[in-house]
C-alpha cells in the first residue's frame, strides 16, 4: 500500500460502509485521519476548528463548575477533546451509534482516543443519541433520570440534511421540548451544522428554549482557497 495512504479499517454498518482512513496530505504537510461513510466524508482532521469551537460555544454559556455534559457523535473526538480541555468539567458522556467508531478510539487507531481513555471524568457509550432522547429514557444509560448542564451534538450534516431519515423528528418541535427537559435549568443545546444558519429552525428552538442563536465559524481553507463556514446553533433551556 502507498505509505501516503492507509485503510486502517472498514466496516459494513446498517448506515453502510465505514471506513478509516489515514494519509499524509502535502498541501498541509501533516498527517490526516478521515471517516467516511459510504462515499460520503463524515469527518476530517483536516479542518476542526467548528468541532472545537462547538464545545467552547456551549461550555462559555455556563457560569458555574462541576458541569456534566453529553456529546452526541464521536467521530474523530475532536468535540469531546474540547469538552475536557475546560477545567470545570465534571463528567462527560459520549453517545455515538457506532460501535465501530468507539471501537476505533478504544484501539487507539483514531489519536484522541489516547487521551480519552487516559480521562476518567470521560465515558463511551453506544447507543442511538436520538432514539434516547425520542424515548426519554435518558442520555446516560446508568443513570437515566440524570440532567446534564451542556448536550453537544454534532451528528448530522444540517437540521435539512440527515445522515437518516428516521432523525427527522429531532428537529422538529416536539424533540426540542424532549431535549430541554433533559437539561439542567439553564442548561445550554448546542448544535453543529455544515449549512448557513437556519432562521426556521431558530425560530423552532424558541419555543422550547430562551436566548437562542446561531453562530458562524469560520476558518481558512487552502484546498478551496478561501474561507469555510460552518454553524453553531445555541439555546438555553428555561432557569
Amino acid at each position: 500500500m502507498n505509505a501516503r495512504f492507509q485503510e486502517l479499517d472498514w466496516r459494513s454498518t446498517p448506515l453502510g460502509e465505514l471506513t478509516l482512513r489515514r494519509r499524509w496530505d502535502p498541501t498541509f504537510d501533516k498527517e490526516v485521519h478521515e471517516i467516511k461513510l459510504n462515499d460520503e466524508f463524515l469527518m476530517s482532521s483536516l479542518f476542526t476548528v467548528a468541532e472545537e469551537e462547538l464545545a467552547s460555544l456551549a461550555l462559555a454559556t455556563q457560569p458555574g463548575t462541576d458541569l456534566d455534559v453529553v456529546v452526541g457523535g464521536l467521530g474523530l473526538g475532536y468535540t469531546a477533546l474540547t469538552v475536557l480541555d475546560d477545567p470545570r468539567v465534571r463528567s462527560l458522556v459520549v453517545v455515538d451509534a457506532l460501535s465501530e467508531v468507539i471501537e476505533w478510539h478504544q484501539r487507539e487507531l483514531i489519536p484522541a482516543g489516547t487521551r480519552l481513555a487516559a480521562d476518567a471524568r470521560c465515558r463511551l457509550a453506544q447507543g442511538d443519541f436520538f432514539d434516547r432522547v425520542r424515548t426519554e429514557s435518558g442520555l446516560d444509560e446508568e443513570n437515566p433520570d440524570r440532567r446534564f448542564h451542556a448536550i453537544i451534538v454534532d451528528i448530522d450534516h444540517s437540521p435539512k440534511y440527515l445522515l437518516n431519515p428516521g432523525n427527522a423528528d429531532f428537529y422538529e418541535p416536539k424533540g426540542a421540548q424532549r431535549l430541554a427537559r433533559l437539561l439542567r435549568p439553564g442548561g445550554v443545546f448546542a448544535l453543529w451544522s455544515n449549512d448557513p444558519p437556519d432562521g426556521e429552525y431558530t425560530a423552532l428552538l424558541a419555543e422550547a428554549f430562551t436566548d437562542v442563536r446561531s453562530e458562524i465559524v469560520s476558518f481558512d481553507n487552502p484546498l478551496q482557497g478561501r474561507q469555510s463556514t460552518n454553524t453553531v446553533y445555541l439555546a438555553r433551556a428555561a432557569g
